[in-house]
């Protein structure tokens, strides 16, 4: 057989011709009244007219509100307690409890959050029913009314527990009123070493954030600090200081003094100036 003679051709009339199929062109929307609409610009319109309501919305809050600004930011101020911005209040309202802190701060700031982010994105896979009532829902829905709930409940329980008072004072502190203390004295050292500066201040000026008073022209003597010091008072917890008595003595002394030299030392300085002054003024009788 050569060139195809004598092959025959079979058809099968099964198959209907190309010009009897049924064209795969899906209708326009305008054939299904209130069920579809086109995406541009209809859908996608809308859209862009809900963001620029709410962008409009939140630029005026901006302006009408601007965000507060407290004093010039000291990083050795290790005294400050900085508080989050109120979209995190629930985070940190979660870390103060027991079984997300201290050894379990893992879970409270990996475990739980992480857990409620993921299933936020692996709400698609999770929850693949045709149903978009609430009400069939109800595994996704209870989900999501928890994880609501909990944040408005975290977020208003860490308003009604900041301290707003002592977040102001702190914010307002004026440099002004702070007062330069001796750093390379003795005393200071302890002061670090103890860890009184972290309620009282690098400055001896006090830390509102942590209730902790200024340690400037105080009522008590040297004996005074002292017993304060290893006993407490007010809010001040006992059994602080952990040094020799040489220390708690040294210590006391500089904090009596203002963070300066001790007091017999104050003395012994006016004493010498007034003994100038006796001077000059017995050479200008002379």
């Amino acid at each position: 057989m050569r060139r195809g003679k004598g092959m025959k051709y079979v058809t099968d009339s099964r198959i209907p011709a190309r010009e009897h199929r049924m064209q795969n062109i899906p209708k326009d929307y305008s054939e299904y009244p209130g069920k579809t609409e086109a995406f541009f610009p209809n859908y996608l319109l809308k859209e862009w007219l809900v963001g620029a309501v709410f962008l409009i919305g939140f630029l005026c809050l901006t302006v009408a509100h601007p965000a507060p600004l407290e004093r010039e930011a000291d990083p050795n101020d290790t005294g400050y307690v900085p508080l989050p911005d109120w979209f995190f209040l629930f985070l940190y309202q979660l870390l103060k409890y027991e079984y997300a802190a201290g050894d379990y701060v893992v879970l409270g700031t990996v475990v739980l959050p992480g857990l409620a982010f993921g299933a936020l994105l692996l709400a698609p896979w999770l929850d693949k029913g045709p149903e978009r009532r609430l009400s069939q829902r109800p595994i996704a829905t209870a989900m999501m009314t928890l994880g609501v709930i909990s944040t408005i409940y975290l977020t208003w329980e860490s308003v009604e527990q900041h301290d707003w008072e002592a977040d102001a004072e702190q914010a307002a502190m004026d440099d002004e009123d702070i007062r330069e203390v001796d750093q390379s004295h003795e005393g200071y050292e302890i002061y670090q070493e103890q860890g009184c500066i972290s309620c009282h201040g690098d400055n001896l000026e006090g830390n509102p954030g942590v209730q902790g008073p200024d340690l400037y022209d105080l009522a008590y003597d040297v004996e005074g600090v002292a017993e304060i010091s290893v006993n407490g008072i007010g809010e001040m917890p006992g059994d602080m200081f952990d040094g020799t008595e040489e220390e708690l003595q040294i210590l006391s002394e500089y904090i009596v003094a203002g963070g300066g030299a001790n007091e017999d030392e104050d003395v012994n300085g006016d004493d010498e100036e007034e003994t100038e002054e006796d001077e000059e003024n017995d050479e200008e009788d002379a």
